[in-house]
């Protein structure tokens, strides 16, 4: 894996590299658990942007993401399960303003 000038994503790449592998879990096993470790430490959108891209490669379904955030709601609380439904709103907003930005620089 090369390196780039970006200490901090290099090293959130690196946290992340065999992650799947290790833990055992079939891939849409791994990113539901860790959208519900997402809305359960309360992370910002950005987290929810990455997360939700691969989960979305996989097949994983709106559904799926709302029974995960329905499951931990009793465990985590009410207040950090409608803040990840905020942050993943941003998240999907803001995805779908960088794929409409791009349609117009393709058009242009």
């Amino acid at each position: 894996m090369a390196e780039t000038n970006a200490p901090v994503l290099d090293t959130l790449v690196q946290m992340n590299d065999g992650a799947l592998e290790r833990s055992g879990l079939d891939e849409e096993t791994f990113m539901l658990v860790r959208i519900a470790a997402l809305a359960s430490s309360g992370a910002p959108p950005a987290s929810y942007l990455v997360n939700l891209g691969a989960a979305s490669e996989l097949g994983l379904s709106l559904e799926q993401v709302q029974g995960v955030l329905i499951a931990i709601a009793p465990v985590v609380g009410g207040a950090r399960v409608a803040g990840a439904g905020g942050s993943i709103l941003r998240a999907l907003g803001f995805a779908t303003a960088v794929a409409e930005e791009s349609e117009v620089e393709e058009g242009a």
